[in-house]
């Protein structure tokens, strides 16, 4: 699928959105529980996030263009990143209400008519995030997986509060709706803190996961085996959907210019293979030059360094930089 098509599970989301901040709304209305009160915010927030992330998922299907030689993918960590601090805006706000609440009591009116309308709400929630979750995994949308993992969130909100309700109105005890809505707005807010956090990361140009480098590493240690070359400063890095990796190819120096071309061609389509939506980057180097061992780091080494005796010891270095 292409990546400008993904849009269409954010308009899902936004739609979802609009309908149960409609029920949600009523249904606080019709209660005055401070608890389904904090539900409708949060629908206040997905819609929010759904809206941020069809903008973000239009501007990461953009393809390359002179300015952004690398793609516009990382678009996407903007998405998660605003929606989780919205999250967490959210979750203080609930928080200031609940307490509110708690110290001036309020009796729940309607409970029943109010409760089967949440409950409506909630499955439309369950449904969309269901859908969202399954195509964020399939095309690795980290975007739509926030989507997804807040709307789930939502959800698990919503059969706290309406615990709370149903629980707190043939007990009299009225103090139980505002500490629902504060576990409510505890729940939200561990939510939201890890989505800014792994969007940070994600910004910062993180590394590809260990599973991933793994791969990689079993691709180039096979041709270091069958074919004597080695490798070093082997990088990686994560934008959303497509990954990024390089890593310098030593081969022997009487080589041929074809012979060598021909090996990192081998070498970048089964990196591929084992990594879709990968883009891989090879640097040839004579073995027995002592200049191709000073770029194992980040930062060129001048220093002259001895050959180490495989290519997984000689990028040790590097894991560090990932």
């Amino acid at each position: 699928m292409r990546r400008s098509s993904l849009a269409r599970f954010a308009w899902l989301s936004t739609a979802a959105a609009i309908f149960t901040i409609g029920l949600k709304g009523l249904a606080y209305l019709l209660t005055g529980s401070v608890g389904l009160l904090s539900d409708a915010l949060e629908s206040l927030i997905n819609l929010a996030g759904a809206l941020m992330a069809l903008a973000m998922l239009k501007l990461a299907a953009r393809p390359p263009d002179e300015a952004h030689a690398y793609g516009h993918t990382k678009a996407e960590y903007f998405s998660s990143g605003i929606e989780g601090g919205l999250i967490t805006v959210a979750a203080i706000s609930i928080g200031v209400a609940a307490i509110n609440r708690l110290l001036h009591p309020q009796p729940i009116a309607q409970p029943g008519l109010g409760l089967a309308v949440s409950i409506v709400a909630s499955a439309i929630n369950l449904g969309t995030a269901l859908v969202l979750h399954n195509a964020g995994r399939r095309y690795n949308s980290i975007t739509l997986e926030a989507n997804a993992k807040h709307l789930l969130t939502d959800v698990l909100t919503s059969v706290v509060v309406l615990g709370g309700v149903a629980l707190g109105v043939p007990t009299g005890w009225l103090w139980l709706d505002p500490i629902m809505a504060l576990i409510v707005a505890i729940n939200i807010a561990r939510m939201g803190i890890p989505l800014l956090a792994r969007s940070a990361n994600g910004l910062l140009d993180a590394g590809l996961p260990e599973a991933d480098v793994a791969k990689v590493y079993s691709v180039l240690d096979r041709y270091a085996n069958s074919e004597g070359i080695r490798y070093h400063a082997l990088r990686t890095r994560q934008a959303a959907a497509r990954s990024f990796i390089s890593v310098h190819i030593l081969v022997p120096g009487q080589w041929s210019v074809q012979c060598g071309h021909h090996l990192l061609e081998r070498i970048e389509a089964d990196i591929r293979s084992a990594l879709p939506n990968a883009t891989v980057f090879t640097h040839l180097e004579p073995l027995e030059d002592a200049v191709s061992w000073r770029d194992q780091t980040l930062e060129r080494n001048d220093e002259p360094m001895e050959a180490p005796p495989n290519g997984r010891q000689m990028d040790e270095t590097v894991r560090v930089i990932q």
